[in-house]
């Protein structure tokens, strides 16, 4: 066990190296201008103070032109006016506008912030990695009971007997039902094992339910916020619940603010005294003002006890005037006053925190969260993790290891942690993928999906999921011609193949490793066009492709959604056009042979599926073969 997890704070250490080492080479190697083209910086931008928020500082950057980037809400940058690496200037984006963007601070913003122009950074978050490392420094006995299981050291326990259950959403199908009985039963923990489309988060709301009314005290996470709050807002129509968000105020979603602790710190009955210290504060510091700092200066190796009590006695001493030495002893106790009144107010906030917390009955935070100070004491009854297949084992045990038992939602079938250190690949293992490897009986698969029709749900169906899927009847014959002007027929998947094209190869632009193939862009841009032309909504339409510079291009063509496979995970659109890009004479796929990333890739559809590539390079690989079969055998294969 201790040699486990040596090995996995190495892992964590190799991967953070490498995350830091990856923006700083790039922030030192790369002009401020090649940034902002790649997405990862914004120049010549002024900053304006918008005062405070939550307890943040909020500062909008802005400029006359036009901000394009990859810099999203929620992310850290970093603040500079010429080298950005000898700024320690950090703080989280709170909104996003076409000449602006506004940036929360947790400390006070120094004035070059606000009267320069500055430029910003996408920054490496640190802060993630060493909750991590700190909780497995320290890991719990049930953190420890986790790892025992994978390492075969400990046996799961059977279920307890399936108590009864009224159920709040009536409409769950049987599997959904079957995994909550599952998992409301067991003794230590269970797998909900959810495909795409298959209500995976509706019955995770039913089952965070159905534990409240047991009475007990649920921590639900996620690996990133957009699931976290998710859930929360699902929740949130069961008005019998407390519900408590932790995290960051700004990376939490605008409907869900509320709920969080910040909120509810900042509207609490207490804060009211809070509010009362801070002014009596702000009074003490304009007295002090008018009375001597006791610097080294005029100490003159006095400390502060001997200044009180030579001032008390109305005497100086070692040069120091009797009337200096007064000041001075003033300047000090009015210091211990505005120290008692922080004491007072940090005794305040803990038992304001404590009874916000006490009063909850779900606690909702990103894995990472859940490593906060405001839960450190807090025993849960049951973690309920959404995501599990997406997070590595050191970041998914920070909310194991504070409760009884657990349950792991997800789908080891679809894209696993993104991990960038060659040396740390060890973590992109997920305990998910583990535990239902070695205990498959742990486990209950959500058998029917809500999202696609059955000719698109056909193939991943057979593929990867053993034929253990149905689609419902209310998706099972959705065609396209409901959403066209036309209301043209159209089959539900269709594969362009471009072999015979002749100038149809993919190709590397310049300073980069990725890879751009113009014949699929513009096949892709097309076909779009074509939809929005049909009547189709902007919204309903999306574009994949597994490489960054392809999406780049397209998105330089089109007002439509592209993305990589990865930003489409957990995502869904009415037509989904995927360019595959290779398009080569060796056969040479790349990672398109992480088939887990196919899975992803065609299964975002609800009602069409183009899938454009080259079938000569694409066939070499047996999955991808497979898939041009059963098109071809289907007659939904054109060549152009």
């Amino acid at each position: 066990m201790k040699k486990y997890i040596k090995n996995l704070i190495t892992l964590i250490n190799y991967e953070r190296d490498a995350e830091i080492d990856l923006m700083t080479r790039e922030i030192s190697t790369m002009s401020g201008q090649k940034r902002e083209e790649l997405g990862r910086a914004i120049n010549k931008v002024k900053g304006k103070s918008l005062g405070k928020e939550l307890g943040l500082q909020i500062v909008q950057f802005g400029r006359s032109e036009v901000i394009d980037t990859e810099i999203s809400v929620g992310d850290m940058i970093l603040v500079s006016t010429d080298n950005p690496l000898r700024s320690d200037l950090t703080g989280t984006v709170t909104e996003k506008g076409a000449r602006f963007i506004k940036v929360a601070f947790d400390k006070r913003v120094p004035k070059w912030a606000i009267k320069k122009k500055v430029r910003l950074d996408l920054y490496a978050n640190d802060i993630t990695f060493r909750r991590m490392e700190d909780n497995l420094n320290h890991l719990s006995l049930k953190g420890k009971n986790a790892l025992e299981y994978i390492l075969n050291e400990r046996n799961p326990k059977k279920n307890r007997d399936v108590p009864y259950i009224s159920y709040i959403d009536e409409n769950l199908n049987d599997s959904q039902k079957k995994a909550i009985e599952n998992a409301l039963s067991c003794e230590n923990f269970f797998l909900i094992h959810g495909p795409f489309g298959t209500g995976k988060t509706r019955t995770l709301v039913e089952l965070i339910s159905q534990e409240t009314r047991q009475g007990h005290k649920v921590l639900a996470t996620a690996e990133s916020n957009a699931a976290v709050d998710n859930i929360l807002e699902r929740l949130m129509d069961n008005k019998k619940l407390t519900l408590t968000r932790l995290g960051h105020p700004q990376r939490v979603s605008k409907h869900n603010i509320t709920q969080t602790l910040a909120y509810k710190a900042e509207n609490h009955k207490l804060n009211k005294k809070i509010k009362k210290i801070h002014k009596k504060i702000d009074n003490m510091i304009e007295k002090r003002k008018v009375h001597t700092k006791p610097t080294p200066q005029y100490r003159r190796g006095y400390g502060d006890y001997d200044i009180l009590h030579i001032a008390s006695k109305g005497k100086g001493g070692r040069g120091i005037s009797s009337d200096k030495m007064k000041s001075m002893a003033k300047w000090i106790e009015i210091n211990q006053e505005i120290d008692e009144a922080h004491d007072e107010i940090k005794r305040i906030e803990n038992r304001m925190i404590k009874d916000i917390i006490d009063s909850s009955d779900v606690i909702l935070a990103t894995n990472s969260s859940s490593a906060l100070e405001a839960i450190a004491r807090v025993k849960f009854d049951v973690a309920i993790i959404d995501e599990a297949s997406q997070a590595t084992i050191p970041s998914i045990l920070i909310p194991i290891a504070k409760a009884h038992r657990f349950i792991l939602a997800g789908d080891h079938k679809q894209l696993p942690p993104t991990i960038i250190s060659d040396r740390a690949g060890a973590l992109s293992k997920t305990l998910f993928e583990e535990l239902i490897r070695m205990y498959p009986f742990k486990s209950q698969l959500l058998n029917i999906q809500y999202r696609m029709n059955s000719l698109l749900m056909k193939f991943p169906n057979e593929e990867f999921y053993n034929n253990g899927l149905k689609s419902d009847s209310s998706v099972d014959d959705i065609n396209i011609k409901d959403i066209l002007d036309s209301h043209q027929d159209e089959e539900a998947l269709l594969f362009i193949d471009t072999s015979d094209i002749s100038d149809n190869r993919e190709r590397h632009l310049k300073d980069s490793k990725s890879i751009v193939n113009e014949i699929e862009a513009e096949i892709a841009i097309r076909i779009a066009d074509d939809y929005l032309n049909d009547g189709v909504d902007e919204a309903d339409i999306g574009i994949i492709s597994p490489y960054a510079d392809q999406v780049k291009i397209i998105q330089e063509n089109t007002p439509i959604e592209v993305k990589t496979v990865d930003g489409f995970q957990g995502r869904e659109k009415e037509i989904i056009i995927i360019s595959t890009v290779r398009s080569n004479d060796n056969g040479n796929i790349g990672f398109l042979s992480d088939l887990r990333r196919l899975n992803v890739a065609i299964t975002r559809a609800k009602r069409k599926l183009i899938i454009i590539g080259n079938i000569d390079t694409l066939i070499t690989n047996p999955t991808y073969e497979r898939l041009i079969k059963f098109c071809e055998d289907q007659d939904l294969l054109v060549k152009v």
